[in-house]
C-alpha cells in the first residue's frame, strides 16, 4: 500500500487510494509519481509542502 501524504499548510491528504479527481490524478497514482506541478487541491501548495504520514 502506498503511503499518504499530508499538507504542512492545510492538513489536506493525498491518498493514492483516492487519487485526486479534480486534479484529473486517477486511484493508485503514488505521490511520488504525481506531476511536479501539482498542488494542493484546497491550498494550492506545492508537493514541497507534503510530508509523509506515519
Amino acid at each position: 500500500m502506498a503511503a499518504k501524504y499530508e499538507c504542512s499548510v492545510c492538513g489536506y491528504v493525498y491518498d493514492p487510494e483516492r487519487g485526486d479527481p479534480d486534479g484529473d490524478i486517477a486511484p493508485v497514482i503514488p505521490f511520488e509519481k504525481l506531476p511536479v506541478d501539482w498542488v494542493c487541491p484546497i491550498y494550492r501548495a506545492s508537493k514541497d509542502d507534503f510530508k509523509k504520514e506515519g
